[in-house]
């Protein structure tokens, strides 16, 4: 069947998790993480994550903004910061992610072949749209599926469900090997957008495309 559905994830897939503290780290004020913030960014994703699935083994679910303020604070108090500005000025940076430069021109090319865009994500609502917006891309897509509605973080297969077109017209994209590993199972056809090079995850599917980002999207249509 032709595809007819591209769905995305939204962190680290459209738009850069990093860039948050990249961008704090420039400014004067913050001279605290000028030197730490690629560790601090990469633990508080790591921290993000891990809080997802360890709230979900233990059936205590918070939002994604919860968990997204509850890594930041382990992450600065990592780095031995307690800076209540600068806390304050990550997470709003982080309400608008820079995305990645080629995502504007890949979801018009997407449009003008008639493929309906979405996201699915773990990320609330309120998160998404700021987002979407900053990036000015509130009209590329169809649908903008958050866990929210459904109080389960991925891979569980109930977020996927949330997806309305039939199974074998939808090509997935995520930056997570455990997503892509997770759509893959579920039955979809799945691009594991792999930008830092990493090994395959050894887990209970796999993502038939690789790639190092969404440039070549268009191809597998």
């Amino acid at each position: 069947m032709p595809i007819t559905t591209c769905v995305f994830d939204a962190y680290g897939t459209l738009f850069d998790v990093a860039s948050a503290a990249r961008r704090a780290a420039s400014q004067p004020e913050n001279h605290a993480i000028a030197e730490c913030w690629q560790q601090l960014a990469a633990d508080w994703r790591a921290k993000q994550l891990n809080y997802t699935w360890l709230r979900t083994i233990a059936k205590e679910h918070a939002d994604f903004w919860q968990i997204t303020q509850d890594a930041l604070d382990w992450a600065l108090e990592a780095q031995g910061i307690s800076d209540a500005n600068l806390r304050q000025r990550l997470l709003d940076l982080y309400r608008h992610l820079d995305a990645y430069d080629e995502v504007a021109t890949v979801l018009r090319d997407l449009s003008a072949r008639g493929i309906s865009c979405s996201i699915l994500s773990n990320g609330t609502h309120d998160m998404l749209n700021a987002a979407i917006g900053s990036a000015g891309l509130s009209h590329a897509f169809t649908n903008v599926w958050s866990i929210d509605d459904i109080g389960v973080f991925k891979p569980d297969t109930r977020v996927y469900d949330m997806v309305t077109a039939p199974k074998d017209e939808v090509l997935f994209m995520s930056s997570n090997g455990w997503d892509a590993a997770g759509a893959a199972h579920y039955g979809w056809r799945t691009v594991w957008v792999n930008r830092a090079g990493d090994p395959v995850d050894r887990l209970y599917g796999v993502p038939k495309i690789i790639e190092r980002d969404l440039t070549k999207i268009a191809e597998y249509l």
